[in-house]
């Protein structure tokens, strides 16, 4: 089965190509290939040129332009659409009494039945499917291009004509190279270790670990920092490889395996150019990694490298009489040192900060030995993945320290007041990193009295996490004694100002002993806005509630009547932890069956698009309007959807918002 847009048929590995001219590598299946093959292409091209099968000049130079374009929409189209590993193949075709001379380039992936696309496919008016839409620069540059269809693979083709230019013929050159253009990016992936290989690993090494380190730096998570860092090795560097990582202990170097006491190591990933072999190594490898003696250097150390011999690789005569076993020290605690004839790895120790993270082990084919320049290359890249993995941990053990103190400052779920339903969404800014906004509902002592706050601390992080630490805990106790609305407010502002006042004296006598500089102006401060009230289900159980509240600097809280009207309620007042001689004044109103009180943090009237916020002009109090006859649930669900699609963008600030709704069954 094939489909073309030119009006003839394009052979895969014509005959009449010199093997000379033709040039293959493989690709990743990730999102480097694309640049990897605009690498390798135009490495190819200047290779020829090199060798004077195409003048140099402005006419090879722009041949590369063309061809890395070319390359760069094939191999997305593999790696995107079809999701696998691709195979570049560039030849060089030189002129025939039919045709001029052309460069041909043929992207494969093993994803026959995936269509070629850069786009959605589209069809026209007669139905006819419109393939092809994202290939519109192919179809410019290439003579014709095609897509060639096999039982296990699909190949899509480009035919580059070369009219005009300088062309000879490769029969004209009697000293031809030693082999075929070399593939660049391979490096030593099928164990060549030949000039080109040394030549790439001096001239491309820089290109690849910059790629490698904006990759790597950019993961938060040690396995996928692992995942990224066989992807990228095999093939392009290595036929196998394999990474243990510790089990996160303090471990500082290989006798303590590799992660300190008690600290067991674990393979995090196996990968292997031929995809069919990956499960047999696992098997092999183990979950103990190689034991490897202190080296002085911190370089990377040869041992063998427990495969059996491949049924696709040559036989080698030198492991000829060998055992084909698992080659383990006697109490199987890791792997041999290397030496003989055995086939060999480079295993590399991953260091950072001092401390002992695991071990990459790296082999190809064969025994010869990595040259010492791919060797450097692979080291430099494992320093990155230590760093990374550094990072990475560094980041969880971070994330770890704010859930749990996330879950200290708030509670795990609100208390449920008798007779009004009750729902709560609550969306940190930084998600695993404790906010400024708190909230809570709960009972109030003895009798029906139930209490709900919803606050809002200046600021974010660690200072707002230590207020709200105050805070909340406070307004409990003080409920508790039965102190009102308005009272509970005068003294929590009395308690943030003491708070204050003393984080200042200290931070004064600090300064003043030359431990270090004060913190700058208004830092001492630890305000906060404040939405607090009671609630008393009716005595008569008629569905209705009083509720008492009163507003510190917090956005006023709405009330929605089932006829749709909406009214703001309570004063606004001054922060707490501002000013010291300030009464608090609350607001007391009765709640009648199904009436809705919505209270919520800034987050949600301040949220922006542009120059507009999303309550100006009452925009919160016209989307809340639309809500009349929702359950709090729906209510709430309504609002957050608003809030999102204000803006493109994720709102930038935590977003808090308190339901509160009379005659609930409880059903």
């Amino acid at each position: 089965m094939q489909r073309e847009t030119g009006n003839r048929s394009m052979p895969v590995w014509p005959a009449r190509s010199d093997p000379r001219l033709v040039a293959h590598t493989s690709l990743p299946g990730n999102l480097l290939a694309p640049a990897a093959g605009r690498r390798f292409v135009r490495d190819a091209v200047a290779e020829w040129t090199g060798l004077g099968f195409l003048a140099a000049g402005r006419c090879a130079d722009r041949l590369a332009d063309e061809a890395a374009v070319v390359v760069s929409e094939l191999v997305t189209n593999a790696v995107v659409h079809a999701g696998t590993a691709a195979e570049l193949f560039c030849r060089f075709e030189e002129p025939t009494h039919e045709e001029p001379a052309a460069l041909v380039v043929e992207v494969s992936d093993h994803h026959p039945a995936s269509g070629v696309t850069g786009g959605t496919h589209s069809a026209d008016q007669s139905g006819t499917p419109d393939y092809g839409r994202g290939l519109h620069l192919v179809a410019s540059l290439a003579e014709r291009w095609g897509v060639t269809f096999h039982a296990a693979l699909k190949t899509v083709w480009a035919r580059l004509p070369l009219d005009g230019r300088d062309v000879r013929p490769a029969a004209a050159f009697s000293d031809p190279p030693a082999r075929p253009v070399a593939p660049r990016a391979e490096a030593f992936a099928t164990g060549r270790g030949g000039r080109d290989d040394l030549e790439w690993a001096s001239r491309g090494a820089p290109a690849f670990l910059a790629e490698a380190s904006d990759l790597l730096a950019g993961q938060l998570d040690e396995d996928m920092v692992a995942a990224l860092a066989g992807q990228l090795l095999v093939p392009r560097l290595a036929d196998r490889c394999a990474i243990w990582l510790d089990g996160g202990g303090t471990g500082h170097g290989p006798g303590a395996r590799t992660g300190g006491a008690g600290a067991a190591s674990r393979l995090v990933g196996v990968w292997h150019s031929d995809e069919s072999r990956v499960e047999p190594l696992r098997e092999a490898l183990g979950e103990e990694p190689p034991v490897l003696p202190d080296a002085p250097d911190g370089g990377p150390l040869r041992v063998t490298w427990p495969d059996r011999t491949p049924p696709h690789d040559p036989p080698d005569p030198a492991t000829a009489g060998s055992s084909t076993g698992p080659a383990r020290d006697p109490d199987g605690a890791g792997l041999e040192a290397g030496g003989g004839g055995a086939r060999t790895a480079l295993a590399y120790p991953l260091r950072a900060g001092g401390r002992w993270l695991g071990v990459l082990l790296v082999a190809q084919h064969g025994t010869e030995p990595v040259p010492a320049e791919v060797a450097a290359l692979v080291e430099d890249f494992a320093r990155r993945v230590a760093l990374a993995v550094g990072a990475a941990r560094r980041y969880t053990r971070q994330a770890t320290i704010s859930r749990v103190l996330q879950r200290g400052l708030l509670p795990s779920r609100v208390g449920q007041i008798p007779g009004v339903d009750t729902f709560l969404v609550y969306e940190p800014s930084d998600e695993g990193v404790a906010g400024g906004d708190f909230y809570d509902v709960f009972p109030a002592g003895s009798g029906d009295r139930w209490c709900f706050m919803l606050g809002d601390v200046q600021g974010s992080g660690p200072e707002a996490a230590v207020v709200t630490g105050l805070a909340r805990p406070w307004l409990r106790l003080l409920a508790r004694e039965g102190y009102e609305v308005g009272q509970v407010l005068d003294r929590l502002n009395g308690l943030l100002l003491d708070d204050a006042m003393e984080a200042a004296e200290a931070t004064a006598l600090l300064v003043a002993g030359g431990h270090g500089p004060g913190l700058p102006d208004g830092q001492h401060s630890r305000f906060l806005s404040l939405l607090y009230g009671e609630v008393v289900p009716s005595p008569s159980g008629d569905g209705g509630a009083r509720c008492t509240l009163a507003s510190a600097g917090h956005p006023l809280p709405l009330l929605l009547r089932p006829d749709g009207t909406v009214s703001a309620l309570a004063e606004p007042q001054v922060l707490l932890g501002v000013v010291d001689d300030v009464a608090y004044q609350s607001h007391t109103f009765d709640l009648e069956p199904g009436d809705t009180l919505l209270c919520v943090t800034d987050g949600v009237t301040e949220r922006r698009s542009g120059a507009r916020m999303f309550d100006d002009e009452d925009g919160l109090a016209a989307v809340l309007s639309g809500c009349a006859g929702l359950s709090a649930q729906g209510v709430a669900e309504r609002i957050r959807a608003a809030v999102h699609a204000f803006a493109p963008i994720p709102p930038g600030d935590d977003l808090a918002l308190l339901v509160l709704q009379t005659g609930w069954s409880g059903a």
